[in-house]
């Protein structure tokens, strides 16, 4: 039997996953790529991300295994990530990120 999945995880050092369909609150993630069991604690729109795990004011969004921005208020799991709690990087900051990432 096939399982029916509403979000996917397209790196495994992410810390959002993307809905797969719009997402009602108190539903629960079920995750393609990963075993993460999480409760959407407000309605996600289709595309938009979601946070799997805790992530602290001024911490990275990671997408695709990559910084996408840095967190403007602290956000909990099941979340919307969105322009409103991330803010682009500023440029000295995506090149030193670049730099850590590309560190063994």
């Amino acid at each position: 039997m096939n399982k029916k999945y509403n979000a996917l995880k397209l790196n495994q050092k992410d810390n959002v996953v993307v809905a797969l369909r719009g997402i009602k609150e108190g539903n629960w993630l079920s995750i393609q790529g990963d075993t993460d069991t999480v409760q959407v604690l407000q309605k996600i729109p289709y595309g938009h991300k979601i946070a799997v795990g805790f992530i602290p004011k001024g911490g990275k969004i990671i997408k695709y295994g990559e910084c996408m921005g840095i967190a403007t208020d602290d956000i909990q799991p099941g979340f919307h990530v969105h322009v409103f709690n991330v803010r682009g990087l500023k440029e000295e900051e995506r090149l030193s990120i670049h730099r850590e990432m590309q560190l063994p």
